[in-house]
């Protein structure tokens, strides 16, 4: 093994196929680390803290579409963060040595309170602003080394090599590593409409959206403005529909270039191929859910064991945190 990766997300909703390429690349990591996978509950409490009826279906729906994806509980620990309570105790001991100037400089923190300030949600609670530090806990937690991460993770990532000398070298240790991020060339998946695929704008194709509505949102999807009858020359790269061919679809990208360009496909007859593509990629995925979802203890089973294997190893790390800080075991 390479080393040990931990990652999660939170459960605020549906996942949609711009989540896909994360998921493969956490299902490629599993073969070559020691991985921890967490439904990061508590993080969803951050900005929905009044809104918390759909976090527990969210939790199942996820779990479910992680295992239909190809996450394997045999190769990983694959758990929710809350059945983890160190998770909580590493957060609160970290929190008695982290400067309050260090989590206010984190970029996104007044940014997303602008922005949600602005739809009439006020999320300038203690806990918003521990989030990094959080998230630090989380990955410290089972002395990660790696950390699959986007470039706009990357400042919380730092925050988490930060704490982790601030804390090493307080108390004369070298227990906490520095984390490394490990970036993925994940690419950017937009909406049907163009913008930023995101549950707030309804612009997403979900991975348990039928056949029949995702064809439907195929024909929605933003073409080239310009094109007016099927034989106009075509400008792919201002259309989204293309994108998404060299996404899903791209061992057939060179032809439909060539024929866009030369007007000799329409985009009624390019939106109908890409939905098929889409629609067949899917099925698998699909097809194993139904046969998940259909052994519920099951699923409790392999989580409470996710669990277990979580506990154990955080439980190393706190004994060996509680030393280092001189407090009762």
């Amino acid at each position: 093994m390479k080393g040990t990766v931990m990652s999660g997300m939170r459960p605020t909703g549906r996942l949609h196929i711009g989540h896909l390429s994360v998921l493969h690349n956490w299902v490629r990591l599993q073969e070559e680390y020691r991985c921890f996978f967490v439904i990061v509950d508590w993080h969803a409490l951050t900005t929905s803290f009044d809104e918390t009826e759909g976090i527990k279906e969210n939790v199942r729906e996820m779990f479910l579409d992680w295992l239909s994806v190809g996450l394997d509980p045999g190769r990983s620990a694959i758990f929710v963060q809350s059945q983890v309570k160190e998770h909580a105790e590493l957060h609160l001991l970290l929190s008695m040595v982290t400067p309050v100037s260090w989590l206010e400089r984190c970029p996104t923190y007044k940014e997303q309170i602008a922005e949600l300030g602005r739809e009439g949600k006020d999320i300038s609670t203690y806990g918003f602003l521990g989030y990094p530090l959080l998230m630090a806990a989380d990955i410290l937690v089972y002395r990660a080394d790696t950390v699959p991460v986007g470039r706009d993770q990357l400042p919380h990532l730092e925050l988490c090599r930060e704490v982790a000398r601030r804390f090493n070298y307080l108390y004369g240790v070298r227990l906490l590593p520095e984390p490394q991020a490990l970036l993925s060339s994940v690419p950017v998946v937009p909406g049907i409409d163009g913008r930023k695929m995101s549950k707030s704008y309804h612009n997403y194709i979900g991975l348990t959206d039928s056949p029949e509505e995702i064809r439907s949102k195929v024909r929605m999807m933003i073409t080239d403005p310009a094109r007016i009858r099927k034989t106009d020359a075509g400008h792919p790269e201002v259309c989204t529909v293309f994108t998404y061919q060299g996404l899903f679809n791209p061992q057939e990208v060179p032809r439909i270039e060539d024929e866009c360009r030369r007007g000799a496909i329409g985009c009624v007859a390019c939106k109908a191929l890409l939905a098929e593509r889409l629609v067949e990629g899917l099925r698998p995925v699909w097809e194993k859910r139904q046969q998940l979802a259909a052994r519920p203890d099951d699923l409790a089973d392999m989580l409470e064991e996710g669990a277990r294997r979580g506990r154990a190893a955080a439980s190393q790390t706190m004994v060996a945190v509680r030393e280092a800080m001189r407090i009762l075991p």
